[in-house]
This record gives C-alpha cells, sequence and structure tokens, in this order.
C-alpha cells in the first residue's frame, strides 16, 4: 500500500528542478509547482504554492502523485 508523506520543509528538496503544474491555474494566482526527488532518503513528487517558494512542501509517492494527478 502506497502512504502520503508528511509535509517537509522547503530544505528537504533544496535544489530540486521545479516546474508549474500542467493542471495550474494560470494567470488567477493559484499555481502549484512540482519536482521530481530522487535521493537516498526519498523518492516521489514533492509539491508547492508558486507563491511561496520557501514555504511547505507536500510529499508523495510518485504513484499516489500520479493517481491523484490522473483524477483532477
Amino acid at each position: 500500500m502506497t502512504t502520503i508523506k508528511r509535509a517537509l520543509p522547503a530544505e528537504v528538496v533544496a535544489g530540486a528542478d521545479w516546474r508549474r503544474s500542467s493542471h495550474s491555474g494560470g494567470s488567477e494566482g493559484q499555481c502549484v509547482e512540482v519536482a521530481e526527488i530522487s535521493s537516498a532518503a526519498h523518492i516521489g513528487i514533492a509539491v508547492r504554492d508558486s507563491k511561496n517558494e520557501h514555504g511547505p512542501v507536500l510529499f508523495l509517492d510518485s504513484s499516489v502523485f500520479h493517481c491523484f494527478a490522473a483524477a483532477i
């Protein structure tokens, strides 16, 4: 069974290659960024608010993220 990870501080994913999600609202100010994370301790997808780069990061197992993205 896959699990959702707790929100992580942004420092955990410092240096990640962030990109704007294709599901973001564009000019409406409701944008999220996603980054693939692959390290010894973390493998998955990180999600953050594009307006708050130093804020909390939601970290999901890749399979959970892809199920979520397919559902929206």
